[in-house]
């Protein structure tokens, strides 16, 4: 076995049972750029950065991803069909083959680093068939300095083979792909699938684990950033609701753009050490933070080209309305070093709301946040998961239900404790759809959502009026700095009243019956948040 580059003097893949091939250990961005220019088809773009294709996947696939069943787990996990359980001993058979498969092999192994909170931090090892999935590991986790390589010490061990297929009928998959946790071993085996977002997910889902149960640390699927004042800005929302975007605020200091702990004395930890961002459509005027990270180092993902050019086209959604980009997070320009943040004041539910009901900015009672976090009402958008081509309804509790293994009321009971302790003013952002539904209305201006968020974090709203929405009851603002007022009560959007009527309606039905499955766990409080149906005129 010929293992090269940067490791503890112990480290070898041997221990994992690779005893022959080429193990490439922890270089640098420019050497895994090269290995990928030079052999996995990667493209340099006209920014520095390169691009690759995921391949068959170019999203997560939810119904592929399994959680070992044993006595650790199976009475702690919420098992349902994204929590879905999977038989040890396949596990075990699995890995076996996984590494037959490397045995030989040329690949790719990073020592990692997840939580910024040194208190909760997890050492990783991941081992990559590809040199740009290394690449994604390196930009997307915290990096160990090399003297803290010297001795590093994995608590986790990450397996990924995009090109080893799984044999149904024998694995126990559902189908080729699969992404599977084991919380005894310790492991997590990504194969079939080069979506990069599949590592990701996998880690944050053992920490969503991990730390409420065995830690006491909320865990969050968010983006936060901080102002100058020191106080920290919470935004919860599924993929493509704007937390990236949204958190990239050159007023304010990045924490992270997507998963993180809140503790027990209120700090606010990132999981990761990177931003993995959604680039369609994209530009310098609208995303200026994001924009300017793509260079050197950054790891773009089924984009497409300007004709005859390595210009990237943010606009070209032909192979996927998800294409990504990777880069670390020290590529922004203001960020706070370490990925910490104290003294929370605002929560933003971010929703992408593909009927057009929700106001652009509604103020929610302790109740009412709690309601929606449980709930987790979005649409999904075209290309986050695989099959899904336009916006349709889900609802996702905690705003992260594929990646929670443990029961929503956890976590929300968790967080209202935490709402309530804080003083945090809680927020409903839909940056979805106004004047009508999708394919009617428009989607709802960019500059006008920062600008509502922008005024309820200098407390701009504190003191305007409000009027209580008919239906889901939750306070909009009359007014608001740089927002035409007309636009904050979404009937006024709408030209039709009745229609707009009928759709809230059928909206807040849906919420209902979504939360029939929780009613049982929720106290007065919670059911008074809910949205009230009116008898239909």
């Amino acid at each position: 076995m010929l293992e090269l580059g940067y490791k503890a003097p112990s480290a070898s893949v041997c221990s994992l049972g690779i005893m022959e091939g080429k193990a490439h250990w922890n270089l640098s961005p420019d050497q895994l750029i090269a290995h990928a220019l030079e052999r996995e088809n990667a493209t340099l773009t006209n920014t520095g950065a390169i691009a690759i294709d995921t391949g068959e996947f170019t999203g997560r696939s939810p119904k592929d991803k399994f959680t070992v069943k044993d006595s650790l787990t199976e009475h702690a996990v919420w098992w349902n069909n994204f929590n879905i359980p999977f038989d040890s001993a396949k596990f075990e058979s699995l890995y076996q083959k996984m590494i037959a498969y490397l045995n030989g092999k040329e690949f790719f192994v990073r020592d990692a680093i997840a939580c910024a909170d040194p208190r909760y931090q997890m050492n990783v090892r991941v081992i990559n068939e590809y040199a740009w999935s290394n690449l994604f590991v390196y930009n997307m986790f915290l990096r160990p300095s090399a003297e803290a390589i010297q001795t590093f010490s994995p608590e986790w061990t990450i397996i990924n083979a995009p090109g080893f297929k799984a044999d149904p009928t024998l694995d126990g998959t559902r189908q080729h792909n699969f992404s599977i946790i084991d919380f005894t071993r310790k492991m997590i085996l990504v194969g079939g699938s080069g979506y990069t977002g599949e590592i990701k997910k996998g880690v944050f889902s053992a920490l969503n684990f991990i730390l409420p149960h065995q830690k006491n640390v909320l865990a969050m699927h968010c983006s936060a950033n901080m102002g100058n004042a020191g106080d920290t800005a919470i935004f919860f929302g599924l993929s493509g609701t704007g937390k990236t975007t949204l958190s990239a605020d050159p007023n304010r200091k990045l924490i992270g753009d997507d998963e993180h702990g809140w503790t027990e004395d209120n700090t606010i930890f990132n999981f990761e050490g990177g931003c993995y961002a959604k680039t369609i459509d994209l530009s310098e005027q609208k995303e200026p933070e994001i924009y300017q990270a793509i260079r050197r180092g950054a790891l773009l993902e089924n984009i497409g080209f300007k004709k005859n050019s390595n210009e990237v086209d943010y606009a070209d959604g032909t192979r996927t309305e998800n294409t990504r980009v990777s880069y670390p997070i020290d590529f922004i320009s203001n960020i706070a070093q370490p990925s910490l943040g104290k003294n929370p004041k605002n929560i933003f539910f971010l929703t992408c709301d593909a009927y057009g009901v929700l106001p652009p900015i509604a103020k929610l009672t302790p109740g009412q946040a709690a309601f929606h976090f449980i709930s987790g009402y979005t649409a999904k958008v075209a290309g986050t998961e695989a099959g899904i081509t336009e916006p349709t309804m889900t609802f996702s509790a905690c705003f992260g239900a594929p990646f929670m293994p443990l029961h929503p009321t956890k976590y929300a009971e968790m967080l209202s404790r935490k709402m309530k302790e804080a003083k945090v003013n809680v927020w409903l952002i839909n940056t979805g759809w106004s004047g009508g539904a999708y394919g009617v209305g428009k989607r709802m201006s960019l500059t006008h959502t920062r600008a509502l968020i922008t005024a309820a974090l200098n407390g701009e709203l504190d003191n305007v009026a409000y009027e209580q929405h008919d239906i889901f009851g939750v306070a909009i603002p009359k007014t608001c700095n740089n927002v035409p007022s007309e636009i904050l009560n979404p009937r006024n959007t709408w030209k039709d009243k009745d229609a707009y009527d009928q759709k809230a309606h059928y909206l807040a039905e849906a919420f209902l019956k979504n939360f029939e499955k929780f009613a049982s766990y929720a106290n007065d409080e919670i059911l008074a948040g809910a949205p009230t149906v009116k008898a239909h005129v």
